[in-house]
């Protein structure tokens, strides 16, 4: 239960609809559902504005597929599902209305939502190999209701192709910068723009990178102001507080 459905129960308890008894049910029945192998917290969407997310990374496709049903029966329109792999992919898509989005190994259920952020975010990536995080990013922050702008492969070892899009940089309400080797572009970006700027380090490099750690120390120590960092390879958290700051 989000806080629309809550003003709407309270509405039909005004116009007689739905009596008090059973919006106290219904109220009551909010915090979560047990279904045994997963406790879903139905009262987040009213508690922080968005409802819960299905990390897909770990749970069998069974699993996520019984999530959804009860989502959907607790009537939440948009689910994401993040770190789906192909494979079981196909199996939920067999069992619920799923579109699988393969690149960022990213399950949405239901539409896009209509646009409620209060500018657009721009999704940066240094090369091609950062594309699956940076779509991760972007689709989230897509489905918690904001436009994003992509600009990919303008890494700093050619910096001309970044430069050739200023306005882009300019325009945005809020940037996020995923990149893996050294992770220079998020200070170049930050160094660029005047909105917050998300770092989201990726585990693309060879061996002294390791697994984005390297990206991710020279992330924070970033001699950019603004630029806030998450965790290696961590789209999903960066599309979520771009949406955030988005909304503010």
């Amino acid at each position: 239960m989000d806080q629309k459905e809550v003003y709407h129960l309270l509405e039909q308890v005004k116009s007689g609809e739905v009596s008090i008894d059973q919006a106290i049910l219904d109220l009551k029945e909010a915090p979560y559902q047990d279904i045994g192998y997963a406790k879903i917290d139905t009262h987040r969407g009213l508690r922080q504005g968005i409802p819960e997310v299905i990390y897909g990374a770990g749970k069998t496709a069974d699993q996520i597929i019984g999530i959804v049903k009860e989502m959907t029966a607790h009537h939440q329109k948009h689910i994401m599902i993040t770190r789906v792999s192909p494979e079981k992919a196909v199996h939920i898509g067999d069992k619920v209305p799923m579109i699988y989005h393969k690149l960022a190994r990213f399950g949405q259920i239901g539409e896009m939502p209509e646009k409620s952020g209060k500018g657009r975010i721009l999704v940066v990536t240094g090369g091609t190999s950062d594309l699956p995080v940076s779509e991760e990013a972007a689709l989230t922050a897509e489905m918690l209701g904001n436009t994003v702008d992509r600009l990919y492969d303008v890494g700093v070892s050619g910096l001309h192709r970044l430069l050739d899009h200023l306005d882009s940089i300019m325009n945005a309400r809020v940037i996020v910068a995923a990149a893996g080797m050294e992770g220079a572009l998020a200070s170049v970006v930050g160094g660029l723009a005047d909105c917050p700027v998300i770092a989201v380090p990726t585990s693309v490099g060879y061996g002294a990178s390791f697994g984005g750690l390297s990206a991710l120390l020279s992330m924070l120590n970033s001699c950019a102001s603004g630029v806030s960092v998450v965790n290696i390879d961590n789209g999903f958290g960066a599309g979520y507080l771009a949406s955030m700051i988005n909304h503010i």
